[in-house]
């Protein structure tokens, strides 16, 4: 047993002064002022802390085989640099080759995160449409825990899907309970702009946001949530990087339509003139999809996250290294997307929004932990109450770190925020009440995490059939 004594104690709903009792199951007994101390207990000061649920960041990709590379950070490295920050849990995705099948490809991704160091879950891809893909989404949803899919609108030739595959899939879902997750940029857009930079001889990375500017986000945003709307269905938007589709969402939310949308730290404080640098390969490091955005974009996305317009925040951490980014030295389309921020993405929140005014400590909680944990049925956590897991950080909101490659527990040979200052760190970090960090000592062990399973039927979706019961007693079982 674990006794949290004398912090503050952080819901999305509220704060309060309490002590926490954490079971040897893992699992938080009472939350109470004044606790007594059990014989045999281990006793943490929490003074002068905040008591909160572990992150859980939504959206990763360890190890992931991508652009002819695989991304740097393993289920161990990278679920423990996320523990380090105080994450307690991923969502990651599953990539099934074009044509292939989505249990097999599960069953594969399950074998690479038997080493994770934090809990963990998958959304599963759909690349493409057939009978077995509906019928394996069945099976996903009912027998192996999934209750989230993944669409990608980008990257043709590749894992773009059109409408006709969305209608089916999103279609599928909506049947199963299931919630669809859309990567949003126009990919045939995409496609003609990047050959006509290679044309007129814009190899660099400066052409890589050329080739993706906000409109064809804006553009793809709209789309989808229009076909989610013919089938009324949820849907929610990965990696909301423009005022164009924040405006999408909005309108559409606005209009009753149950729409939720995803912000990356790294689109809230850093913008598009990376690409601008003289050196070739900073500006090739700071290549993702969507890309960094002119600043002022920055301004929509807080203010989506703040009026609860959006509601969750990731970081699409996806790390390669130098010689990996270097394969597209003569060819901006060739540089593997991605940039890594699991470990400082609770930090940079803290740091940018809570201490800037933005958000409340309670609104920080929600967009990295509980808001995540509702919308995805992880019914277990997300909160620091009787009965959920003690998945907990001790966080320090005087506490102030300077960002460096040299210093992160990620395994990638660079920081998008490198020399950045933060105030507000994890002081100790518990996955299941079992100490994984603890001032600066990473004691994360592999193969510690445990698979997630998810019920079909989250509340997104429940909430969205509740709606549309009250509207039509007999439209839904």
């Amino acid at each position: 047993m674990k006794l949290i004594r004398g912090g503050t104690v952080v819901n999305g709903d509220g704060s309060t002064t309490a002590d926490v009792l954490c079971g040897d199951d893992g699992v938080i007994l009472k939350v109470a002022s004044g606790l007594e101390i059990p014989s045999g207990c281990d006793v943490l000061d929490a003074g002068g802390l905040l008591v909160m649920p572990g992150g859980i960041d939504p959206h990763t990709h360890m190890e992931m085989p991508f652009m002819g590379s695989t991304s740097s950070d393993d289920f161990y490295t990278g679920t423990a640099a996320g523990l380090a920050g105080g994450t307690t849990s991923i969502i990651d995705f599953v990539i099934p080759e074009v044509g292939g099948s989505l249990v097999e490809a599960w069953k594969l991704w399950r074998n690479k995160a038997e080493k994770a160091a934090s809990d963990y879950a998958f959304h599963v891809a759909v690349t493409h449409w057939d009978e077995r893909v509906h019928e394996e989404m069945g099976i996903l949803a009912r027998d192996c825990g999934v209750s989230s899919f993944k669409h990608f609108m980008a990257y043709k030739g590749a894992l773009m899907v059109d409408d006709g595959v969305l209608l089916n899939s999103v279609s599928r879902a909506m049947e199963l309970g299931a919630l669809c997750n859309i990567h949003a940029e126009n990919g045939d857009a995409v496609a003609w702009m990047q050959a006509d930079l290679l044309a007129k001889g814009m190899k660099g990375p400066a052409a890589h946001p050329a080739s993706r500017p906000p409109s064809v986000e804006g553009e793809a945003t709209q789309r989808v949530i229009a076909i989610a709307g013919l089938i009324g269905a949820p849907i929610y938007i990965v990696h909301v990087s423009t005022e164009d589709a924040t405006a999408a969402i909005t309108r559409a939310r606005a209009a009753g339509q149950r729409v939720y949308g995803e912000v990356l730290a790294q689109h809230l404080v850093i913008d598009d003139s990376v690409y601008q640098s003289d050196n070739w390969l900073s500006a090739a490091q700071h290549v993702m999809s969507p890309p960094f955005r002119p600043k002022h974009h920055q301004k929509a996305l807080w203010a989506g996250l703040v009026s609860g317009q959006l509601q969750t925040t990731a970081t699409d951490h996806c790390c390669f290294c130098a010689p990996q980014k270097m394969n597209g030295k003569d060819d901006f389309t060739k540089i593997p997307n991605g940039t890594p921020g699991i470990e400082d993405r609770m930090s940079v929140l803290w740091h940018h929004g809570v201490r800037a005014g933005y958000l409340t400590p309670e609104e920080f909680v929600k967009i990295t932990s509980t808001n995540t944990a509702d919308i995805f049925g992880m019914t277990s956590k997300g909160r620091i109450v009787e009965g959920a897991d003690a998945d907990i950080v001790l966080w320090d909101p005087e506490a102030t770190r300077t960002v460096s490659a040299a210093t992160h527990h990620q395994n990638v040979d660079y920081n998008v925020y490198e020399g950045m200052t933060l105030t507000g760190l994890a002081h100790t970090t518990l996955m299941r009440g079992d100490i994984a960090w603890k001032e600066g000592d990473l004691r994360a062990t592999r193969g510690a995490g445990r698979y997630v399973s998810r019920k079909s039927g989250g509340s997104a979706v429940d909430a969205l059939k509740r709606q549309m019961a009250e509207k039509n007693p007999l439209s839904v079982a």
